[in-house]
C-alpha cells in the first residue's frame, strides 16, 4: 500500500523532488521504491526524462484506479478523530492569495492555537484547480468559479476594486477618463495559470458590464508584486481596495476611474459534499464563516 501511494504521488507532481518532500522521503528512496514497485509487478509504470516524469499508459490506468481508493482511505482515516477526545488531522486548501491574506490567515490565527492538533496546508493557486484529483479538501476562489456540484459557502462579502497608479507614473500619463481608454496605458498585469491568459479588468460603462484586457511591461502571479511595481511608477494596477488603502490615504497611489470599477462577487469555500464529516474540518469552516461576518461589521 505505502508503494502504490507513493507512486500515485509522484504521478500527480510529475517530479521526484517534489513528490518526495510531499511524502517526507528522500529523492533516492522515492526512486528505490518505484522501481521495486514495477519490478515486482512486471510492467514500467513511469516514463523518466531528464526534466520530467509522466505515467506510462500502464501507469495511468493504475493510477486512476488507485486515487479514489487512496482518497476514500484517507478520508476513512481523518473520520477516526471523531472518536477522539480533540479534533484533529490535516487539512489541505487551494486559494487565490488575497482571500488567504485577509480571510483564511486571520481565521486560522484564531482557531489553531485552541486546536493544536489540526494542521492546515494552504496553497496559493489563481487556477482552476480540481480539488479532488488534486487532493484538496477544499477551495476559496470567487463565487461565480465554484463548480456546480460543490457544496458552497459564501466567506466575504463583495470585494471593492481601485485602478490606481502612483504620482509619477501620472506626471507623463493623462489619467484615463473612460474605460476604453486602459488599453492605451502601460499596466501591470496577473497571470492565470489555467487559461494562460492575463486577467481581465472588470468594469461597467454605461450600466453594462465589461472585461477589458490591458497590456504592459510587467507580468506576475502576487498582488503584492503588483502592487509594488505600482508604487514604483511603473504602470496602472488593478488591486482590491484593501491591499492600497493605506497608500490612497498617503497619496502614495492615485485612484482613477472609481465610478466604472464594480466590487467582484465574494469569495466562497467549497468542497465535496462526503468531506463535511471530518470534525476537524466544520471547525475550519465554522472558523472562516465567522470571519466573513467579522468583515461584514
Amino acid at each position: 500500500m505505502a508503494d502504490l501511494t507513493a507512486l500515485v504521488v509522484v504521478a500527480e507532481e510529475r517530479n521526484f523532488t517534489r513528490a518526495a518532500t510531499r511524502l517526507g522521503l528522500s529523492q533516492s528512496a522515492l526512486s528505490q521504491i518505484v522501481r521495486r514497485l514495477e519490478e515486482r509487478l512486471g510492467v514500467r509504470l513511469l516514463a523518466r526524462t531528464t526534466r520530467s516524469v509522466s505515467p506510462t499508459p500502464a501507469g495511468e490506468q493504475l493510477v486512476q484506479r488507485l486515487s479514489p481508493m487512496l482518497r476514500d482511505i484517507d478520508l476513512s482515516i481523518a473520520e477516526l478523530s471523531n472518536f477522539r477526545d480533540k479534533p484533529a488531522g490535516p487539512i489541505r486548501v487551494t486559494s487565490v492569495e488575497h482571500a488567504a491574506k485577509t480571510i483564511l490567515n486571520p481565521a486560522l490565527a484564531s482557531l489553531l492555537p485552541e486546536y493544536p492538533d489540526i494542521s492546515v496546508e494552504i496553497i496559493i493557486d489563481y487556477g482552476l484547480t480540481d480539488i479532488v484529483a488534486e487532493r484538496f479538501d477544499a477551495g476559496v476562489r470567487l463565487g461565480e468559479s465554484v463548480e456546480k456540484d460543490m457544496i458552497s459557502v459564501r466567506i466575504s462579502p463583495d470585494i471593492p476594486m481601485a485602478i490606481v497608479g502612483a504620482p509619477e507614473y501620472f506626471a507623463s500619463n493623462r489619467p484615463p477618463e473612460d474605460p476604453e481608454q486602459l488599453v492605451e496605458h502601460r499596466c501591470i498585469n496577473l497571470r492565470l495559470p489555467t487559461s494562460g491568459t492575463l486577467n481581465a479588468w472588470r468594469m461597467s460603462k454605461d450600466n453594462q458590464d465589461i472585461r477589458v484586457r490591458t497590456q504592459g511591461p510587467l507580468i506576475f502571479n502576487s498582488i503584492d508584486l503588483i502592487r509594488d511595481a505600482a508604487l514604483r511608477g511603473t504602470g496602472l494596477a488593478y488591486l482590491p481596495v484593501d491591499q492600497v488603502k493605506s497608500h490612497l490615504e498617503t497619496s502614495q497611489l492615485v485612484h482613477v476611474l472609481a465610478m466604472n470599477t464594480p466590487p467582484l462577487p465574494g469569495y466562497h469555500l467549497y468542497y465535496p459534499s462526503r468531506r463535511h464529516s471530518s470534525p476537524a474540518f466544520k471547525l475550519f469552516v465554522e472558523a472562516v464563516r465567522h470571519r466573513r461576518s467579522i468583515i461584514a461589521d
